[in-house]
């Protein structure tokens, strides 16, 4: 039996993902918070590849990759692309805020507080090595076409009629409108 390290004396790999864990906890923040949409998009990419660099720190190669491919490279575009179909406003705009933010605080500083809370307890003695391999292609391919077919042809089929719903709306051209 291998014994367990310490949390008081981190590696540097454990330091790598801790400060990847909270570039990507601040940019989702800035995700949620900023008033502009256009910079809400740009810090998900922040986000996403702060989430790509964790999967390359837990050896999870593939994945990081597909992270950056379809998060980052698709994702993103799509919701840029979008925001501008829609015409969605990309100032400030003083009419879509609700004066909730004292409440939405509180609730998401004690939702915060109970997951944390959880997890660290469910986990506080789980340790798993990191060993390279866990994230080849072979097995997380054979995982999603033998498991996971079925939601990722819904998604996709979402996604594109997402799109062309951004389209419909953005056109002015379309009889019957007016």
């Amino acid at each position: 039996m291998t014994e367990v390290p310490s949390y008081l004396s981190p590696t540097g790999q454990e330091i790598v993902l801790l400060l990847l864990g909270a570039v990507a906890v601040g940019a989702a923040l800035l995700v949620v918070t900023t008033r502009q949409l256009v910079h809400a998009a740009l810090w998900l990419v922040v986000c996403f590849g702060a989430l790509a660099g964790s999967y390359l720190v837990l050896t999870a190669e593939f994945v990081a990759w597909v992270q950056v491919l379809i998060y980052v490279g698709a994702i993103v575009v799509l919701l840029l692309f979008g925001i501008m179909l829609t015409r969605a406003p990309i100032g400030r705009a003083a009419d879509l805020d609700s004066r909730n933010r004292p409440a939405a605080v509180l609730v998401a500083t004690a939702t915060a507080v109970v997951l944390v809370t959880v997890i660290v307890d469910g986990f506080r003695t789980a340790y798993a090595p990191l060993e390279p391999g866990a994230g080849s292609a072979k097995e997380i391919g054979s995982s999603v076409f033998r498991n996971w077919v079925l939601p990722f042809e819904v998604l996709s089929v979402l996604l594109l009629a997402a799109l062309i719903g951004a389209i419909v709306l953005s056109r002015t051209d379309i009889r019957g409108r007016e």
